[in-house]
């Protein structure tokens, strides 16, 4: 049986250019800056998102642990959209590591304006925690792979900046934002303070991610990496990986964006599929199930059955993601898994 993974981009593997790229690459110590190859990815890395410096990190977890870290003292509250990754998916580091405070605002669609920022920032009192930092989150997860504009972004970064924050962006999908709204990553990330992104996701490398700020707040970040486990040695091995994928991964991006649009498409026409086609703006589908009769993790079971693979959100919603190893025909083949599958429950 073809088995099409649509959990995640995650789970994409390196290319052949890639796998070249990793066997030569020339390697030093990294905590004593001496690899050539990851200094080469973090100089590219900032510039791609137009700041001074970059530092590398095994994940975007830990990039964007790192940021709150650097960015705040224990005790301060972190402004972040009520189902942001950060919040959500990082095994509250936010607090247990970094002694932060969060403070949630409600988004739609995962973004908030700048009302929303101003709203959420309480006048000093002795009793409130120091707010210090607004988190946002383009593309965003959970909302389906929703993508903040550059206008979009810089309004939110104004009224927090305004108000004596700092802003952090988890970019760990900021490139298929950039592909998706035809402009750079650079535009997107101008108005923040700091800036961190994936090449283990769309970009297909194996492993890491990039964390951009200035050159101050990334020679404070390179301690905190350090302080939760983040040096590495010869990681030349795995940044070789990387600077293959933003040379060469960007923009074919835009593929998975259409596969994603074509199983939308698909996936609205099959009974008990509920899909918003037009809300499709990256490589996520949200498809609300309840239509089937089952719940999101029994129809996920299901689709499994017939070689499908995705996530179930919650009880109602399956989440698909396109990638670099799934193809046009890839998708075909599941709407018909997928079309089997439902025909089960008639």
């Amino acid at each position: 049986m073809q088995r099409i993974d649509l959990r995640s981009d995650t789970v994409t593997t390196p290319t052949e250019e890639m796998r070249r790229a990793m066997a030569a690459a020339e390697v030093g110590d990294d905590v004593y800056g001496e690899d050539p190859t990851v200094l080469r990815l973090e100089e590219a890395a900032a510039e791609r998102m137009g700041k001074e410096a970059a530092l590398f990190v095994p994940s975007g977890t830990m990039g964007n642990l790192v940021a709150v870290l650097t960015h705040t003292t224990r005790g301060d509250e972190i402004l972040l959209e009520a189902e942001s990754h950060i919040y959500d998916y990082e095994v509250g580091g936010l607090s247990a590591v970094a002694g932060a405070v969060p403070r949630l605002i409600e988004g739609r669609r995962g973004k908030f304006g700048p009302d929303d920022v101003r709203a959420a920032v309480r006048a000093p009192n002795i009793h409130f925690p120091r707010p210090s930092l607004l988190c946002i989150e383009n593309t965003h997860n959970r909302a389906g792979g929703t993508v903040w504009t550059p206008e979009e972004v810089r309004a939110v970064a104004r009224a927090a900046q305004d108000l004596g924050l700092r802003v952090h962006m988890d970019g760990a999908r900021i490139f298929n934002a950039a592909v998706a709204l035809g402009c750079s990553a650079a535009e997107l990330a101008a108005p923040v303070d700091s800036v961190m992104f994936c090449i283990s996701k769309g970009l297909g490398a194996p492993v890491g991610s990039l964390l951009c700020g200035s050159r101050e707040f990334i020679l404070a970040a390179r301690k905190n990496r350090k302080m939760v486990g983040g040096g590495m040695r010869q990681a030349g091995v795995i940044a070789a990986a990387g600077l293959v994928a933003l040379d060469t991964m960007v923009e074919r991006l835009a593929e998975d964006h259409e596969n994603a649009r074509r199983l939308a498409e698909g996936l609205s026409s099959i009974p008990g599929f509920r899909v918003e086609p037009e809300a499709v703006q990256t490589n996520m589908v949200m498809a609300d199930v309840t239509g089937t009769g089952r719940d999101a993790p029994t129809v996920v079971a299901m689709l499994a059955d017939e070689g499908v693979l995705a996530n179930a959100m919650d009880s109602r919603v399956v989440r698909f993601v396109t990638h670099k190893d799934v193809s046009a025909a890839d998708i075909d083949a599941a709407l018909a898994a997928i079309g089997r599958a439902v025909a089960t429950l008639r």
